[in-house]
């Protein structure tokens, strides 16, 4: 893509900052496309093709694959830190106690795929995104709802118990994902697995069970 940027760019009278301008981005970013250090993604490419005079299609693969693709084409968007209509939700890990009231996390982007929404899907959600962060299902307790390796998305801002929602919590020092229950004026901790011998439900007390956040988002690899 950065020959077919370069070479299209220099039809136009090879004017960085003119087209930088022209898509919203820095001239930085411009000449990193140019270089084949980054690509122009979603919204960034379609204003890119614009200016250039072509098609995302085209930019992107080519005459040949992109005079073969529909006309209702559309790139599959991906997050691009150079288009600020896009906030990627952190990958994290968490690292709890017992006892203690609240959390730290430590980064996990090496652990997955990253997680990215339009910046109005935030708003009309009413979420902080410095409040939402991604966390990986471990073990089967939550099957078939959830399997080992999915990941969650969790809304640390809302932290008040719902009957029937899931949400992360901290069970005596151990980070588990559960959905709670409201059983004879005390919350439960229980499990969407049918094996209730083996994930039978807990009783989510004060002290030893501290809510993280509800799992607003569920992102699976296998359907």
């Amino acid at each position: 893509m950065a020959n077919r940027i370069a070479e299209a760019l220099e039809r136009k009278g090879g004017n960085q900052s003119e087209m930088a301008r022209y898509v919203g981005v820095s001239p930085q970013a411009v000449q990193k496309w140019i270089a084949g250090e980054s690509e122009p993604r979603g919204k960034n490419l379609d204003l890119a093709a614009e200016f250039l005079g072509t098609s995302p299609a085209i930019l992107k693969f080519g005459d040949k694959i992109g005079n073969a693709l529909p006309k209702d084409y559309k790139n599959v968007v991906v997050f691009d830190p150079d288009n600020q209509d896009y906030i990627e939700i952190r990958r994290v890990k968490l690292k709890l106690s017992a006892g203690i009231t609240g959390f730290t996390t430590e980064s996990a982007e090496d652990f997955g795929r990253p997680i990215s929404f339009r910046r109005e899907w935030f708003i009309k959600k009413g979420y902080s995104p410095d409040r939402l962060v991604a966390i990986d299902v471990k073990g089967d307790s939550m099957e078939p709802t959830m399997s080992d390796g999915d990941t969650v998305v969790i809304n640390t801002a809302d932290v008040i118990p719902k009957n029937g929602e899931t949400f992360a919590v901290n069970y005596e020092g151990e980070g588990v994902i559960k959905r709670l229950a409201r059983d004879f004026g005390r919350w439960f901790l229980s499990s969407d697995n049918p094996d209730q011998r083996r994930y039978h439900r807990q009783e989510c007390s004060t002290g030893s069970c501290i809510i993280i956040g509800k799992v607003i988002l569920l992102q699976r690899e296998t359907i």
